[in-house]
């Protein structure tokens, strides 16, 4: 039967088409011509690949050179974040270990920081930037092990590290056995030279700390300072060699266990014989910038009390005397600052010396004339006791000749009182 409408001659009949193919099978895709084909290979040569013409394309540019290679070392990025992170730490939050346990606030900072110099860590406790569990504190305070101790801001200069030489080390071994008074496993006393700090500063380079790191042991440990002498004081310097000693000795000298007797060489004569000097001295700012300590009142800014008993042993005449000295205290500049505050200022004192159209004698030389002769305290470990003398520097030794002072065999001072 025949089908009506557009089933005969429609798109969709099953008969052949005009043009003469043969209709597509059933739901089969049509492939394309052969003429399709060549017109699209044809097409594809007329439009080559776009990656392919660029690279053909002939051009009068001057090829780029390569970049050279960066040299080894910190990009910028790295050295800007290094210098943020050197030159401003923010607000720290640093817990006290039990190897800090009772150590000074200063020398906390000093031990936290090498970078930081004494006068920024005075500066900051001055001004209160610095807190110990929330409460403001002072440079002399002592620190408790898991206590808080809250930091300011900081600008710290990058520490370099430099090797150390095998032969540096061996010559400032030798020179600190060549000043060993006093040694054992726990403990060592130097005879400290006039003229070479014991901490570093502003512009110091060389001093008794620096020197110790050539005792450094093999655990990382090297021996650490109890008490300080001033620079241009020489004289017993007790250094501890272990934790245990560094902690124990700490304890002597704040208890004032520790006897220590001082030489000094004063201008004029005392009128008493033997006495006892007791002020309170506070930190006062020189007219040049510099520091130096000052008889101050009781109750004043950073007044703190004082206690020196002196003794005179010899006399050249009216000029000068031979003073034995006691301190009970430990203040800074304590006897230098008692001496003149009596009238009788330590020959080759800068800070102290107060009077004025005085001449040195001749012969002798304008340096610092204090001698710290002796110290006597508990050894740590129960010991027994450590009982250690120093000679005269050569300077004072001149001076004791040409005054004809002789060592005495016997110091008055002994008899003094511990309080």
């Amino acid at each position: 039967m025949r089908q009506g409408g557009k089933g005969t001659g429609g798109k969709g009949a099953s008969g052949p088409k005009r043009d003469g193919r043969p209709p597509a099978t059933g739901g089969a895709k049509r492939r394309p011509s052969h003429d399709a084909r060549r017109r699209a290979q044809a097409s594809a040569k007329a439009k080559p690949d776009l990656a392919e013409t660029i690279v053909r394309v002939p051009t009068t540019r001057k090829p780029v050179a390569a970049k050279p290679a960066r040299p080894a070392g910190p990009t910028r990025a790295e050295v800007k974040a290094t210098t943020a992170e050197v030159l401003a730490t923010g607000v720290q939050q640093l817990v006290v270990t039990p190897d800090e346990n009772e150590m000074r606030i200063d020398r906390f900072l000093e031990a936290r920081f090498p970078q930081l110099s004494f006068s920024h860590i005075q500066r900051i406790v001055r001004k209160g930037e610095l807190r110990v569990n929330g409460k403001r504190a002072d440079s002399k305070d002592r620190l408790e092990a898991g206590q808080t101790v809250r930091i300011p801001p900081l600008k710290l200069e990058p520490q370099a590290e430099r090797p150390r030489s095998l032969k540096a080390d061996a010559d400032t071994i030798g020179f600190l056995r060549s000043i060993t008074l006093y040694e054992d496993d726990d403990v060592m006393v130097l005879n400290k030279p006039a003229g070479l700090a014991v901490q570093g500063g502003s512009g110091t380079t060389r001093h008794v700390d620096g020197l110790l790191d050539a005792l450094t042991g093999k655990d990382g440990q090297k021996p650490r300072l109890v008490h300080r002498l001033d620079k241009d004081t020489s004289g017993c310097l007790v250094i501890a060699k272990s934790r245990f000693a560094a902690a124990t000795l700490a304890k002597t000298f704040r208890s004032r266990s520790a006897r220590k007797v001082y030489w000094a060489l004063v201008a004029g004569v005392p009128r008493v014989r033997q006495g006892r000097i007791s002020t309170y001295l506070a930190r006062e700012e020189a007219y040049d910038g510099d520091q130096r300590m000052a008889v101050a009142k009781h109750g004043d800014d950073g007044a703190m009390h004082a206690v020196t008993y002196y003794a005179v042993v010899e006399t050249a005449a009216q000029k000068l005397a031979w003073l034995s000295l006691k301190p009970v205290t430990g203040r800074t500049h304590q006897l230098r600052a008692h001496a003149a505050h009596i009238g009788h200022p330590i020959v080759g004192d800068p800070k102290y010396f107060n009077i004025s159209n005085w001449e040195l004698p001749g012969g002798i030389q304008n340096k610092l004339h204090l001698l710290a002769r002796r110290i006597v305290l508990p050894h740590p470990r129960g010991k027994g006791t450590i009982d250690v003398s120093a000679p005269l520097p050569p300077h004072m030794r001149q001076s004791w000749n040409l005054l004809g002072f002789e060592d005495a065999p016997y110091d008055p001072i002994v008899d003094a009182p511990d309080e």
